[in-house]
């Protein structure tokens, strides 16, 4: 048996996919600092650790609140692409060899910035992590749950002539009194362009809007899906779909969705079978990235090896990777355990 210390250096040399990430929630101060100062854009901040402070909120409408603002700063190519690339090479220190990330275009559709500048700046810095590192991406265009279904129709027309850097659709943001069945034709007609779908359920909302997900979407995969374990029904029925719920332990913990770590049901999700991971969501506002998230588990939640085996294979099994590709990560993988295993 692997001592706690052991099982921390599995868990940052081990190659890693993450499936939950939202770039614009990767904004450090710094960086929004440095970007501001380049586009002539006054914060409300007098400096980075103001911003800083800024950071220490413990709602989820407080966070967006803060999220939005930093968005703000966002207005041409060249910032897009600083920003993903700022996360890719900080992910790809941390051996995450393999990324599924949302950008929310109707945020700064409303500012006036184009739907081809964001996809632009965004799409050329995954294709350079993946010419520099081998890092492989797919792209997933987020709606806005706060918004019309109209806005959202609006931003899917736009998208069209960008559909062959755009792989699945997802919604977001606040999630109570912005049930999935809101978004019910918009989605469909994503399915019929051949996108997949996921969709941010059981956060904060009820176990209901998780079903809404599964049988009005029709859902590829399940975002969070924390509140589905209230329902036993419903986690039978996820469980025999064989869908993946990316779950995000820091900023469950940073949102008091839960009150601890130890408390967290990641665990509980693997020993019902679920096809449970592990990912970072906005790991510049929630205290960490993918290599953090692990470690919270470890240290706190006690994760075995099995489990941190079984959360590393669940996040490669669930992406939208071909099979081959697939069968690639899941070698790397197995020899980085059985490696560890011999020294």
């Amino acid at each position: 048996m692997r001592t706690q210390t052991e099982l921390l250096s599995l868990a940052e040399r081990m190659p890693k996919a993450e499936l939950h990430l939202h770039l614009e929630g990767t904004f450090e101060p710094e960086k929004m600092f440095q970007i501001a100062e380049r586009n002539q854009i006054t914060l409300k901040y007098k400096s980075i650790d103001e911003l800083k402070a800024a950071y220490q909120f413990t709602n989820l409408q407080d966070f967006l609140d803060l999220y939005y603002q930093g968005m703000s700063v966002l207005l041409k190519e060249v910032d897009f692409y600083d920003l993903t690339m700022a996360y890719l090479e900080k992910v790809h220190s941390q051996n995450v060899v393999h990324v599924e990330v949302f950008f929310d275009p109707q945020g700064h559709l409303e500012r006036g910035v184009s739907f081809e500048i964001q996809i632009n700046g965004i799409t050329k810095a995954l294709d350079d992590a993946q010419k520099k590192w081998g890092m492989t991406y797919r792209l997933i265009m987020s709606f806005l749950r706060h918004l019309s279904e109209e806005s959202a129709f609006e931003t899917l027309e736009l998208a069209k002539p960008f559909l062959n850097k755009i792989d699945a659709v997802g919604l977001d943001s606040s999630e109570l009194n912005h049930p999935p069945q809101k978004f019910s034709r918009v989605f469909q007609s994503c399915k019929e362009l051949g996108l997949k779908i996921t969709v941010h359920a059981g956060e904060e909302g009820p176990p209901e809007y998780v079903w809404q997900a599964l049988d009005i979407l029709n859902v590829d995969r399940i975002d969070h899906g924390n509140r589905a374990l209230e329902d036993t029904q419903l986690t039978a029925e996820i469980l025999k779909r064989r869908l993946t719920l990316t779950v995000c332990p820091l900023s469950n913990l940073k949102l008091c969705v839960v009150d601890s770590i130890k408390n967290h049901p990641i665990q509980k999700m693997l020993r019902l079978n679920l096809n449970a991971t592990v990912n970072s969501d906005d790991p510049a506002y929630f205290g960490g990235y993918m290599n953090e998230n692990f470690n919270s588990l470890i240290t706190e939640s006690n994760l075995t090896e099995d489990e941190l085996y079984q959360l590393a294979k669940n996040a490669f099994e669930g992406a939208w990777l071909s099979r081959e590709q697939k069968a690639i990560y899941l070698d790397m993988l197995n020899a980085s355990f059985k490696a560890s295993a011999i020294s």
